[in-house]
């Protein structure tokens, strides 16, 4: 089984993916370092561009059939069994990612991201099988174990759980005005 773990930066993508493989015994795959290790896409400043039919392309290459859990923001292009969506409140995506040295840019660039929930909606334009889960307030073991309690259940599709219209006001110090 392919599990895809995808969500904008600051939701706890590399955490929860980490935490899944040590539960199921899966591989790990970090999709930015895949990329790179294959020479896929080129670097602009600090950023990793991939083509991303070229990163789909040599992904199902090698890793149909197996048991793994990827880790990336654009994982959910991949062709996965389930894509798990992490979601947290946008102003703890903007914490995050100003503790993490961000541009004031690129922190409302992702914080808008999240407000609007664009990688959800890339992630069921291109899958069947999406998974939402808000993360806010919750540990990783507790996001974890929610995620391997929805797929026991056989859950396969669960969206619509977020909407952060409601936060617009707090989290305009954020963005990009």
């Amino acid at each position: 089984m392919i599990i895809a773990v995808t969500g904008t930066p600051g939701v706890g993508k590399t955490t929860v993916s980490k935490l899944l493989v040590e539960k199921l015994g899966y591989e790990y795959v970090n999709l930015r370092d895949y990329a790179l290790e294959k020479g896929i896409g080129e670097m602009k400043g600090e950023e990793l561009e991939v083509e991303v039919d070229e990163l789909v392309y040599n992904f199902e290459r090698d890793f149909k059939g197996k048991d793994i859990v990827v880790d990336g923001h654009l994982s959910h292009f991949l062709p996965a069994d389930l894509v798990v969506v992490l979601r947290a409140h946008p102003r703890l995506i903007g914490e995050r990612l100003k503790e993490r040295g961000y541009s004031r840019e690129k922190v409302g660039e992702n914080v808008e991201a999240e407000l609007v929930d664009v990688i959800l909606v890339e992630a069921l334009e291109e899958n069947e099988n999406v998974i939402e889960v808000d993360t806010t307030g919750k540990t990783p073991e507790e996001v974890v174990d929610e995620i391997l309690g929805l797929i026991e259940k056989g859950v396969k599709k669960r969206v619509g759980l977020v909407d952060w219209s409601e936060a617009y006001d707090e989290i305009i110090p954020y963005l990009r005005l």
